[in-house]
């Protein structure tokens, strides 16, 4: 299912960086290079749990503008710790992670890193050690607005993603 899961996306993909999609020869050749990418991946023993299931994919579209805009918000609080130095106040944190797979750990730690400030150092089972440019960013994650998010992006785990399965 991995397999076909990554022909769709690689061949999807294909389609729209190239925009060819009345050309037989073309469609066949994208096709032939997505197959080859899927074999390629097999041969190297790369599918397997680990690729992001269609269920956690569809659901981060939602969570993407959520994301967003955090990252603007995140981008400001900077400019102004920029443009006032005495507000910056380093301070590294644990802070609670609700997520049940490694995949929604990883997101998590992830939309902490990509939020201007913040940086995951470090993932500990049901926390995350976070350094941030000011500690209002440290409450933030603490309030666990992003945390719940995650963890609804997540959602049930499945067969073999368990914290530290392989």
């Amino acid at each position: 299912m991995h397999a076909v899961n990554l022909f769709v996306s690689l061949y999807a993909l294909w389609l729209l960086l190239s925009g060819h999609w009345s050309d037989p020869l073309l469609l066949g050749l994208g096709a032939a290079s997505a197959a080859l990418a899927v074999f390629v991946a097999w041969r190297m023993e790369g599918l397997d749990h680990e690729g992001v299931p269609v269920r956690i994919a569809l659901r981060t579209l939602a969570y993407w503008p959520w994301l967003l805009g955090q990252i603007v918000l995140s981008n400001l609080a900077v400019a102004r710790c920029v443009l006032d130095p005495g507000r910056i106040r380093p301070r590294m944190a644990w802070v609670p992670a609700s997520q049940k797979s490694d995949l929604g750990q990883v997101i998590y730690a992830n939309s902490i890193t990509l939020t201007p400030g913040t940086i995951a150092v470090h993932i500990d089972g049901g926390r995350i050690l976070v350094h941030a440019l000011e500690g209002a960013s440290i409450d933030d994650l603490r309030a666990g607005d992003m945390d719940r998010r995650c963890t609804r992006v997540e959602g049930d785990v499945g067969p073999g993603e368990t914290v530290g399965g392989t």
